[in-house]
């Protein structure tokens, strides 16, 4: 597999991601459903935002390696929040963490919706290759 980074400016690079991605010999492609802040037994948590992105970043890294995919090839990555203000002031640096942590370059879309599924905050959702 090749990956191709495009990014015609710098600006994105401190808030970790790229403007485009281009990948050539694709074996696989793993679409992740949305992941959240569901504890394994089924159950929504009912924690704050920040609380919720770490849970909800564990299982999405749990569904990608169980898959036999690896988080740093994660090309495709929609957040999905009820208060855009709220993540970005109070859970990005943990989103940071995160794209660090597994040397990620990837495109991200940050969308602020009404509400999510019982009392969930925030959901991953990820294209993968390999």
């Amino acid at each position: 597999m090749e990956k191709k980074v495009i990014s015609p400016w710098a600006w994105q690079d401190k808030l970790s991601y790229v403007q485009a991605v281009e990948v050539k010999n694709v074996q696989s492609t793993l679409y992740v459903s949305g992941q959240a802040a569901v504890h394994p037994d089924g159950t929504s948590s009912k924690e704050d935002m920040r609380t919720q992105l770490a849970l909800a970043i564990k299982n999405l890294e749990t569904v990608i390696s169980k898959s036999g995919f690896e988080c740093r090839n994660i090309v495709r990555l929609t957040i999905y929040t009820t208060s855009t203000k709220e993540f970005t002031s109070k859970c990005f640096d943990l989103f940071q963490d995160f794209v660090a942590k597994h040397g990620m370059k990837q495109t991200v879309t940050l969308m602020q919706i009404v509400a999510l599924n019982e009392t969930l905050k925030v959901e991953l959702e990820a294209t993968v290759v390999k």
